[in-house]
């Protein structure tokens, strides 16, 4: 087993807040809030989500019911399902995936750099 992946088996039932400082795959049942911004989510075909998604990627074999928000990519893979908004740059669908909702493929927009008086401002309070 990849030490630097978490499992949530087939038989776990899972409510409330997940959040995650590696990858993630969730093969049972989670329902509330996924936040992992940082990592990849992969929603087994086995797997149920009813949760609002943050990931780095998301990667979706199974069913999710809720909104995803990826800083990198979501993929639904074939057998695949969402029902809910996807916000990610990039957006991928194979043949045989479900999808109801809306996609908004906008790029983050970078946080803007401090200028020189800001800093010295910041500094002198």
């Amino acid at each position: 087993m990849d030490p630097k992946n978490m499992f949530i088996g087939e038989s776990v039932v899972l409510k409330g807040q997940l959040s995650a400082s590696e990858d993630v795959t969730i093969l049972g049942r989670v329902e509330g809030t996924i936040e992992m911004r940082d990592h990849v989510l992969t929603i087994g075909h086995s797997a149920n989500v009813s949760a609002e998604t943050t990931a780095r990627t998301v990667l979706v074999a199974g069913s999710v019911t809720g909104n995803i928000v990826a800083t990198e990519k979501v993929e639904i893979r074939e057998n695949g399902s969402v029902e809910g908004d996807i916000t990610a740059p990039k957006v991928a669908m194979l043949e045989g995936a479900s999808f109801r909702g809306r996609v908004d493929m906008q790029r983050a927009k970078p946080t803007p750099k401090p200028t020189a008086d800001a800093t010295r401002l910041a500094v002198a309070i």
